[in-house]
């Protein structure tokens, strides 16, 4: 059973503009479901397609399956079956031995920076970079699925 165990915080817009980045992967992202208790997420890289299922959120936890799909085919999905949908770069940063995935969101979320660390347990004990600040991990709007209907911009 595959199980994601995340928190989320925004980034400070001023040290993550002067901060040395490694080259961010482009993302598409669109949502054929997502309602209280599901999530069925489409996702497209240059190189990929995803599609992934998420269950609820449980605390910081929920059940999680992700599956590599053709590129073409994920496009094809959001093209003809995503309800709503956003784009974002992807910048991937290591700090004391755990990934940083920090999200610059494009489009109406511009301006919003998010950054995600994936834990193995609820427990887990872990470094914040400088450029972490609020922690949003239980503030549904911060949701990547919410973020697709009611942009960041428009708040």
């Amino acid at each position: 059973m595959g199980v994601e165990i995340e928190r989320k915080f925004l980034v400070d817009q001023e040290q993550w503009q002067q901060m040395p980045k490694p080259i961010g992967t482009y993302f598409r992202q669109g949502y054929i479901l997502s309602d209280d208790t599901k999530t069925i997420r489409i996702r497209v890289t240059p190189d990929q397609g995803f599609i992934t299922i998420k269950g609820s959120t449980k605390g910081i936890s929920r059940l999680e399956y992700e599956y590599t799909i053709p590129a073409v085919e994920g496009e094809e999905l959001l093209d003809n079956f995503a309800v709503s949908e956003l784009r974002k770069r992807r910048y991937c940063i290591e700090v004391a031995g755990k990934v940083w995935e920090v999200d610059e969101f494009l489009g109406e979320n511009k301006g919003l920076l998010l950054a995600e660390i994936e834990l193995d347990s609820e427990d887990e004990k872990f470094i914040l970079p400088p450029w972490v600040t609020k922690e949003v991990t239980g503030d549904d709007r911060y949701y990547n699925s919410n973020l697709a209907v009611k942009p960041f911009g428009k708040w």
